[in-house]
């Protein structure tokens, strides 16, 4: 089997998960793992078979994951997961591989018939400019690590990027909360080290803008591991 064959084989799959994850009411509630298999899983296969997929979904911020317990959950992201697969059905080289069967058809003909079925990111005003809001964790590392580069780099900081700093250039496109929030998560993955020490003319308000975490002093530095 070719690689674009398998490609398309995946992409096929992909879709099919995204847009019954949809139909199941994914956007606005959480849709349990054996519900979902239900819809996707054909005879012969297990559910277990499409946890790459899953994965990869899910690092691409297209879906969340929730587990309590033995229970898995599973959510439609409203601008990621129907960006992507508004996206996949547009692609010409998309098709499906077998019968359709009545949910997949009548999904299609709902999905199509919304106005703006793919929510577009939302937006905010920081300065006078309307700026994208920060959705996920994964999208939060991407724009951390590149303004993380760009102070290092354009201010000569030597790998010391004070944190008030990152959180300034971030602006409005996540609040202060999830900022703390994802940054310290970024720590925890091995991306960030985050450190005391301080800052050259460090006011009231630099200080309020770096990380206090509970039980530890206030981090006002980060530092690049990877």
């Amino acid at each position: 089997m070719s690689s674009k064959t398998n490609d398309l084989q995946e992409s096929y799959a992909k879709t099919r998960l995204l847009l019954a994850l949809w139909d199941l009411g994914g956007c606005e509630e959480k849709v349990a793992r054996g519900k979902l298999g239900k819809r996707i899983v054909p005879k012969g296969q297990k559910m277990t078979d499409y946890q790459g997929i899953l994965d990869d979904l899910t690092n691409q911020g297209a879906i969340t994951v929730s587990k309590k317990g033995s229970a898995i959950t599973y959510t439609l992201t409203s601008s990621t997961g129907l960006n992507l697969l508004k996206a996949a059905l547009r692609n010409d080289e998309f098709e499906f591989n077998s019968n359709l069967g009545a949910w997949v058809g009548n999904s299609l003909l709902r999905l199509f018939r919304q106005v703006d079925v793919v929510v577009p990111a939302s937006v905010v005003s920081d300065n006078g400019v309307k700026v994208e809001v920060i959705s996920s964790y994964e999208e939060f590392k991407t724009v951390a690590l590149d303004v993380y580069d760009k102070l290092n780099e354009d201010y000569n900081l030597d790998d010391l990027v004070p944190i008030y700093r990152i959180r300034r250039e971030i602006g409005k496109r996540v609040s202060r909360e999830k900022f703390n929030t994802w940054l310290v998560e970024m720590q925890a993955d091995d991306i960030l080290q985050l450190m005391t020490g301080e800052v050259p003319d460090f006011t009231s308000d630099k200080r309020e803008d770096s990380i206090s975490i509970p039980g530890t002093q206030l981090r006002s530095y980060a530092k690049r591991l990877i």
